[in-house]
């Protein structure tokens, strides 16, 4: 089931379409090369078709496109999870990426946490490392889900990060795929 929201302000522009019950077929453009690289992998390993095109400041920094198109993601998830039956809610992975490795947990339950426990610092590229955590909070807050993120090992800046996009992407197949019904011993999200 494919979902479109378009996000305008006086710093981007963000416009994405995804299908939670996709193949993982993405067309993405931020402007930002490694960004797009992070984003085509969480597409692929999820399963989640994405088309994103996103325009911001970057003359500035490439803070607030990162974030917007976490809010619009996460917002995303969560439009396409109110139209399904039933799904899994929970999802875990521990994926490594060479020397790396990173393990993450979802639950999507109407709450929203980000514990992000990474020790990637500085530029990868030109991209700055520490907006791997803003893009997550965005995404989890606007989600409604609680996303828990834990590097175990690694040295290499791009294999960290590359192992979180990978294992948040498992962790989220198994949380979005379909169930009879969502298990809540509330009886409600």
């Amino acid at each position: 089931m494919k979902e479109t929201i378009k996000r305008i302000t006086k710093e981007t522009v963000i416009n994405i379409t995804i299908d939670i019950d996709g193949n993982g077929n993405n067309d993405i453009d931020t402007g930002i090369g490694f960004f797009n690289h992070m984003l085509e992998a969480l597409s692929k390993h999820s399963g989640i078709d994405m088309y994103i095109k996103a325009e911001g400041d970057t003359d500035v920094d490439y803070h607030h496109t990162v974030e917007d198109v976490g809010i619009v993601l996460g917002a995303l998830i969560k439009k396409s999870l109110e139209k399904k039956k039933g799904f899994a809610r929970y999802g875990y992975a521990v994926i490594p990426m060479d020397e790396a490795l990173v393990l993450s947990s979802i639950d999507i339950c109407n709450r929203c946490f980000l514990n992000y426990d990474c020790n990637i610092v500085g530029n990868i590229g030109n991209f700055d490392s520490e907006l791997i955590e803003e893009f997550f909070r965005a995404f989890a807050n606007n989600a409604k889900m609680v996303l828990h993120i834990k590097q175990l090992y690694g040295t290499n800046k791009h294999h960290i990060a590359e192992a979180i996009f990978k294992s948040v992407a498992y962790s989220l197949k198994a949380a979005v795929s379909d169930k009879k019904e969502t298990l809540s011993t509330k009886g409600t999200l």
